[in-house]
């Protein structure tokens, strides 16, 4: 039974899924790109560490405001020393507390003059003048003092505390984190650029495969003619077995690779529908003739997200210098503290309440030549972000020139071999002529085709890196 429940709840699941998933059909390169910037979870990971640095901006600034806290306590005890702290911090201690009733006894008995009688005061000084007199009051023993009964505590009280100035400290913390805010924009839209690439990459290449795949359904129907005039001509005993054999080897042949072109096609769909998020079914094919890019080197150069980065980061660590300089400045903050204490808990709260306030400063004044290396250590990492920034302004500019010298060079193949394309397909047409009116032989024929279908793989290999390049400038500036 739980086993049918199982597949009935796996079932459900997977229809929720199918109907919740969106599915495209003869999708437009400009939709597909629009669609990747909403739908892209990639790009939805990279917008979460973008909120996460927004709210580190908001943690640099709520440090400048302070902070407060509620602190409750609830004690018991009989340790003597905690039992009148509680009762001077309730504001409730008495002298009994003290145990004065046991000392006004010793200091009654002192003023009593030999016959019984309370003496005057003269007499009780002379009494109290008397060692033995004095001895006896001092050794008295507060029972109250030193054993009191058990007693709660209970304390409520609210702190603040206020940075009132920290040597740049948190001001030069709050520019930091509205530049890790842009830095986080800059990752967010370099990851952006990525899967636009791999979007026009997905759609080069299908629409790429799909041009290979007329071109090979055009060779496989050449073939397929071939091979009914070989049957033809092996009926009437112009042809052998053997040259059956051989052309329907290459039909086999070009069939095979129609297939293989087919599955590449189906795997870059379904790589095109994970970047999308969605389940595309076709696409408006682009045209491979008009795929360019124009792109000068100081747009490159403007717009590239690296080095904005490492601009950025070079902005930062100049900040940080600034914040290992505070170290050399003294720090100032402001409390405040209100509170009240009691035996019960919140019983009479303004009657025994209490404040205090105050202002604190903090200079450093020997740190062993600390704060000195820091700041050396902060001036070094940025004069490295300077190198770094220089470093790769001149290495994007090597391998902008780099990749346009390479365009070049592809753009003169393709079209040497678009010429030999159209060469060999006349020549394989010649030499069909030439085998049907029994000039040559079918072995010339198939070479002839394998050399034709030989120079359009060359044509889709050099296509494809021609393209790849091209999208590589688009990655460097967008």
């Amino acid at each position: 039974m739980k086993y049918i429940f199982l597949f009935f709840y796996l079932f459900s699941s997977l229809s929720i899924y199918a109907n919740n998933t969106k599915t495209y059909e003869k999708l437009a390169l400009k939709d597909a790109l629009e669609i990747v910037q909403e739908e892209n979870l990639e790009i939805d990971i990279a917008e979460f560490d973008r909120q996460v640095a927004k709210l580190g901006l908001k943690v640099a600034k709520g440090y400048s405001y302070g902070k407060l806290d509620a602190e409750l306590m609830g004690l018991r005890s009989n340790d003597a020393g905690n039992v009148f702290g509680f009762k001077l911090q309730s504001r409730e201690a008495d002298f009994a507390a003290f145990g004065f009733d046991q000392f006004l006894s010793a200091l009654g008995g002192a003023m009593m003059t030999p016959d019984g009688n309370m003496g005057d005061f003269a007499n009780f000084a002379q009494n109290f003048g008397n060692p033995n007199a004095q001895k006896a009051l001092l050794e008295t023993v507060p029972d109250k003092l030193n054993n009191p009964d058990v007693r709660n505590h209970y304390d409520l009280k609210l702190v603040y505390m206020l940075p009132l100035y920290t040597g740049g400290k948190l001001s030069n913390y709050r520019d930091i984190a509205e530049k890790m805010i842009k830095m986080g924009r800059l990752d967010k839209q370099k990851v952006e650029a990525q899967k636009k690439y791999e979007v026009r990459k997905t759609y080069y290449d299908i629409s790429l495969l799909y041009q290979f795949e007329l071109d090979l359904t055009t060779i496989q129907k050449n073939i397929e003619k071939l091979r009914m005039a070989t049957i033809d001509m092996r009926d009437e005993g112009y042809a052998k077995k053997t040259d059956l054999m051989e052309v329907e080897s290459k039909l086999s042949n070009v069939e095979r690779m129609l297939f293989q072109a087919q599955a590449h096609k189906e795997l870059s769909y379904q790589f095109l529908s994970f970047l999308l998020n969605a389940e595309v079914k076709s696409i408006k094919r682009i045209s491979l003739n008009t795929f360019d890019c124009e792109i000068p080197l100081k747009n490159i150069l403007m717009r590239n997200r690296d080095i904005q980065k490492a601009e950025l980061g070079h902005e930062i660590q100049s900040k940080m210098i600034d914040v290992a300089k505070a170290s050399y400045k003294p720090e100032i903050g402001a409390f405040a503290e209100y509170g009240s204490s009691d035996d019960k808990f919140l019983n009479e709260f303004t009657a025994h309440d209490r404040y205090t306030v105050g202002v604190q400063a903090k200079f450093n004044i020997l740190n062993g030549g600390v704060d000195s290396a820091k700041i050396e250590q902060e001036k070094l990492k940025r004069l490295k972000v300077k190198k770094q920034i220089e470093l790769a302004k001149k290495g994007i500019s090597l391998h902008y020139k780099k990749i346009n010298t390479e365009i070049q060079n592809l753009d003169n193949q393709i079209e040497s071999i678009k010429k030999e394309i159209a060469l060999t397909d006349e020549i394989y047409k010649a030499y069909q002529e030439r085998y049907r009116e029994g000039l040559a032989s079918i072995n010339d024929v198939v070479i002839k085709q394998s050399l034709q279908i030989e120079k359009l793989l060359s044509l889709l290999e050099l296509q494809n890196s021609r393209n790849e390049k091209i999208l590589q400038i688009y990655k460097m500036a967008y």
